[in-house]
């Protein structure tokens, strides 16, 4: 039987320090996985992506482990309440969800299950 070289992986510890060197500056040098909400993961059946199946996925954006994509942040597009005659980019009410996407508890679940993660969160503001 014939094996390959080995691999070294980075460690927890390694990927960890990744983090806080990035933090002080984590929006400029840190790496970014933008998401639109719509088309990510659909958490609930109806085809279409939310804040839920976000947050459902946020392991296989950072973990800590060298499994994950370690990413620093993630760069939402917008979520809020909207007509949808634009698909979220005619922003009716900044301070609310759009139902299609969730709930502002859902938001909050997301947002300290990123933290929790040592993920940032940006999100789109459209004017």
């Amino acid at each position: 039987m014939r094996t390959g070289p080995a691999v070294a992986l980075p460690s927890r510890d390694e990927a960890n320090r990744h983090n806080r060197r990035v933090r002080g500056t984590w929006w400029r040098e840190g790496v970014f996985y933008q998401i639109y909400p719509r088309s990510f993961q659909d958490s609930n059946g109806d085809g279409i992506g939310d804040l839920p199946g976000i947050t459902a996925r946020l392991d296989h954006l950072n973990d800590g482990t060298p499994r994950s994509l370690g990413i620093d942040g993630i760069w939402l597009s917008p979520f809020y309440r909207s007509p949808m005659a634009d698909f979220g980019y005619d922003v009716s009410d900044y301070r609310d969800v759009d139902p299609t996407f969730g709930n502002l508890a859902d938001f909050d679940r997301l947002l300290s299950e990123a933290h929790r993660r040592q993920i940032h969160v940006i999100v789109d503001l459209v004017p």
